[in-house]
């Protein structure tokens, strides 16, 4: 019997930081970046040693790069968009401690022969202690790019958005002349929304994703110049 309660432990354990696609850690091509591990794209990650009970230590992994001279970490809180490195040194592991019921975002950065070659960036839930359902990924905002110029008058916005629990209802699209926007351009269930601009003028948007069980997440503010 202990044997079997074991054995189910472990399985549980593995499946809270599994991923909810089935992409590999690909490197777009570039054998000098970093094909990241642990933890996984777009996953629900439980298995971090609780520092505290706000807090836990994440391991995060990759594959060696022949020839590196080292690496660095870049973790990104998706709620606040702070990001801070952390140096690997040589090391294809390094554990960091982040906030419990928050989402993340991270990269490997690779030094080799005078040159920074960054991996693909992926996403997870530092969930921590067990939840039943977890708030989506603040939207990636696409087009147009930050303090870009546009011709108008009509400008279509997109974004990419993820969850782990993938229900997804809606989006809100916030669009104004205000640096932070509070006039809702409509609600979508797709990730593309038409705007009506004005020649000469700036334009900022952000979209506020919400699940099924009511969990809602803000992307940042972009900003636009309309031609």
């Amino acid at each position: 019997m202990k044997k079997i309660l074991l054995a189910l432990t472990v399985t549980l354990a593995f499946i809270g930081c599994g991923s909810d696609d089935s992409g590999s850690g690909g490197t777009g091509g570039n054998t000098d970046a970093a094909a990241l591990s642990f933890p996984e794209n777009n996953s629900e990650c439980t298995t971090g040693v609780s520092a505290s009970a706000t807090q836990s230590n994440v391991t995060f992994q990759w594959n060696a790069v022949p020839g590196a001279e080292g690496y660095f970490i870049y973790v990104k809180n998706l709620n606040t968009q702070s990001t801070l490195q952390y140096n690997a040194a040589t090391n294809t592991s390094m554990a960091v401690t982040l906030n419990k019921a928050t989402p993340y975002s991270w990269y490997i950065s690779v030094n080799k022969n005078n040159t920074s070659v960054n991996s693909e960036t992926w996403k997870f839930y530092n969930a921590g202690d067990a939840v039943t359902q977890h708030a989506p990924f603040p939207a990636d905002l696409v087009s147009p790019a930050m303090s870009s110029s546009v011709t108008g008058p009509l400008v279509t916005l997109e974004w990419e958005t993820s969850d782990v629990d993938n229900d997804i209802v809606n989006h809100k699209v916030y669009f104004d002349t205000n640096t932070n926007p509070t006039t809702l351009a409509g609600t979508f269930t797709t990730q593309t929304a038409a705007v009506n601009v004005v020649a000469g003028g700036t334009y900022y948007w952000k979209v506020v994703t919400t699940d099924a069980q009511g969990n809602t997440a803000t992307s940042p503010v972009y900003q636009f110049k309309a031609l």
